[in-house]
């Protein structure tokens, strides 16, 4: 099973690295957990931005981002100050098939594929980095010392999207 659930997840980094590098933008997968660094950094240079991605895919209806690969994303993305715009982007794949147990065997049923990408930069203003978990319908929450609380991270359009969006910045009072 471990091995099935590796090449998922190195074939959706993969995807991501050939989705990212159109010509402005340049993407490379670093090599994840056995490097201590982020699956992928993708860089605009034009613009001034740097990605930080940690990729998360899946047959189930929550995929979960451990505090250690939260906290490596910050790490990399603050390494790189000359980069006027930087975010860690959580991105998670809902496989087209839902595994589950069903009277002790594997059963499979059919899904529609979705893919959410998620503006994580909230992270760095915590004293304790969580655990973060996404659903299905792709939403998100922190989970430390056993309790779990809504942690609403914005989309972010990726490169690859049709639709671009800048993440909009919260300041007191309101957006900017």
């Amino acid at each position: 099973m471990g091995n099935i659930r590796r090449s998922r997840g190195y074939s959706y980094e993969y995807t991501l690295v050939q989705r990212m590098n159109n010509g402005v933008w340049h993407a490379r997968r670093l090599g994840g957990s056995s490097t201590g660094l982020p699956d992928i950094v993708a860089v605009n240079n034009n613009d001034g931005i740097l990605l930080t991605i940690e990729a998360k895919s899946g047959t189930s209806d929550i995929l979960y981002v451990p505090q250690d690969q939260v906290e490596r994303c910050l790490m990399v993305r603050n390494m790189f100050g000359i980069y006027p715009e930087r975010h860690i982007i959580l991105a998670f794949k809902f496989m087209s098939k839902k595994r589950f147990r069903r009277k002790n065997k594997t059963v499979y049923e059919s899904r529609k594929l979705l893919e959410y990408y998620k503006v994580a930069d909230i992270v760095s203003d915590l004293s304790v980095l969580p655990i973060i978990k996404c659903t299905y319908d792709g939403r998100t929450f922190a989970i430390h010392k056993g309790k779990t609380v809504a942690l609403n991270l914005p989309d972010y359009s990726m490169p690859f999207q049709k639709i671009v969006r800048r993440v909009a910045t919260v300041a007191a009072g309101g957006t900017t």
